[in-house]
């Protein structure tokens, strides 16, 4: 039963436990041959469409080179989805998404394929009931960005109708600089309103990232010892055990801390250091992650305080890995980072003289993401030094990958007759805590793009002051020696252990 506007009178509004499930829309990825779309998006569509959140004549369009046929198309969407989906397969969800999918074969500046595109959605919008609402996934190197969003507004594919909308996602890189940057920006804006332009920063959409605003915000026993009162400095690493795989193309040339740091740990530091925002609504999030960003200050001695490395020969996982001069199309000369260290601080009150660093890198000891907050020591101590030799800094570590969690570590008194206190360590796992598992990153995202829910996404400003941030070091790096080498499956070169050594600090292990 509903009433003559179709909401249901006996839901609340307010109720949290109902999904939130997108109205009639669908999607479009171009550049649906690739990777990211056949490990992560349509199997976040299928996922999505098993847990009842898709409308049900949602629609997914492919655009590429590919001869295929709407049946091929269909078939490749199939395999991905047996291979790569979270949840289990069900015939009967699998049949109603398959008389959605349709496939536009073409290039970029064919402009018969655009009005082909144009043709497939208004006939989708009469079988599936679109309702005119589509969303275009630039799935797809940045260097096509331009061309593909000129051609949306040159068909009309991209004009808002009174009633509908139609919203554009980009993956990163946003640019390779502050001013490629602000350029790319120009050309979607002029195309799409600002607020249809979901930049797709994936860390955004796990449920620990999320959680850091929970554990702080809805806590007592954090927030007053968040500050610099109380932090002696914060650690955020993300660590990869690979090298670049096939990528060299895409990778050589713009490196960790571009690829990285500019997006990804740029994100998480400000989520960490942020104040608490009026709601959580998007436009409340960016304007306090935005004043963060704003106030980071990079180092002044920009040979000291920032490392960058590339990784050499070495043994990974009992395996002869080769060093990143050796891999297949990287040029024996490049001094592309594989590794990138820096450390930043905020000059604002809650934060000022609390150093944050951050670390990325290929082929280190193993994969992590992780963000540790590490306290000062006790201002007195009443015990002597034999009774705590053992004894290391309280730290709070949230662990966004891949053993998603939450650990505590502290002092505790060994047992026995004498008084001796150790470090101990107190975990908290979401696989062990909640029963359901949490949904991959890109369903979260997809959903909120076809709900129009943007508090996830970086906006405009947060990527303008993240390049504002990682341009002077890249302009550094390039005109001052070459990267440091280390061993693969080590965690990292030397000289980024000295630069924390000097503050007398050192690293976490992961």
């Amino acid at each position: 039963m509903s009433d003559a506007s179709g909401a249901n009178p006996l839901r609340d509004p307010a109720d949290r436990r109902l999904p939130r499930i997108a109205g009639p829309s669908g999607l479009v990825i171009f550049g649906v041959t690739g990777d990211l779309s056949r490990k992560k998006l349509m199997p976040a569509v299928y996922d999505l469409a098993n847990r009842g959140l898709l409308p049900p004549g949602f629609s997914l369009i492919g655009f590429a080179r590919r001869e295929w046929e709407h049946e091929d198309f269909a078939q490749e969407v199939y395999e991905a989805v047996k291979q790569h989906s979270r949840t289990p397969f069900r015939e009967e969800v699998w049949q109603q998404l398959v008389q959605g999918c349709r496939f536009v074969q073409g290039t970029f500046d064919d402009d018969e394929a655009f009005e082909t595109l144009k043709q497939t959605i208004s006939e989708l919008d009469k079988a599936q009931g679109t309702g005119g609402n589509f969303a275009f996934y630039l799935s797809v190197p940045p260097k096509f960005f331009p061309k593909v969003v000129q051609q949306l507004k040159k068909h009309g594919l991209a004009d808002q109708k009174e009633g509908s909308w139609r919203r554009a996602v980009i993956e990163k890189p946003f640019g390779h600089n502050l001013q490629s940057a602000q350029e790319l920006n120009r050309i979607v804006h002029d195309v799409f309103p600002t607020n249809e332009v979901f930049r797709i920063d994936h860390y955004l959409g796990k449920e620990t990232v999320q959680n850091i605003l929970a554990l702080r915000f809805a806590n007592t026993m954090f927030e007053p010892l968040w500050n610099r009162s109380y932090v002696d400095h914060v650690q955020i690493t993300m660590a990869e055990d690979i090298g670049i795989g096939g990528r060299a193309g895409y990778y050589d040339g713009i490196g960790a801390a571009r690829d990285v740091i500019q997006n990804h740990l740029l994100q998480l530091l400000a989520l960490t250091a942020m104040e608490e925002p009026s709601s959580f609504e998007a436009d409340a999030l960016v304007a306090e992650k935005t004043k963060v960003l704003g106030a980071v200050k990079i180092p002044k001695e920009l040979g000291k305080e920032t490392v960058r490395g590339q990784y050499a020969a070495g043994w990974q996982g009992g395996e002869q890995a080769v060093g990143y001069l050796e891999e297949d199309g990287i040029d024996p000369k490049s001094k592309t980072d594989t590794y990138a260290a820096v450390k930043l601080r905020i000059d604002n009150r809650r934060w000022a003289g609390v150093p944050f660093y951050l670390r990325t890198g290929k082929r280190l000891g193993r994969r992590v993401t992780e963000i540790a907050v590490v306290f000062q020591r006790a201002p007195h101590s009443p015990f002597d030094h034999t009774a705590t030799e053992e004894l290391g800094q309280n730290a709070l570590v949230i662990r966004v990958q891949p053993d998603e969690g939450v650990t505590v570590r502290f002092g505790s008194k060994v047992p026995g007759t004498s008084l001796e206190v150790r470090d101990v360590s107190m975990d908290f796992a979401y696989g062990e805590s909640f029963t359901e598992s949490s949904p991959e990153a890109y369903e979260r995202l997809i959903l909120d793009v076809l709900l129009g829910d943007a508090n996830l996404f970086p906006r405009l400003e947060e990527v303008e002051q993240s390049w504002r941030i990682l341009d002077p070091i890249e302009e550094y790096w390039d005109k001052h020696g070459k990267p440091a080498q280390y061993p693969a499956g080590t965690w990292g070169p030397t000289e980024a252990d000295e630069m924390l050594a000097r503050d007398g600090r050192s690293w976490r292990r992961p």
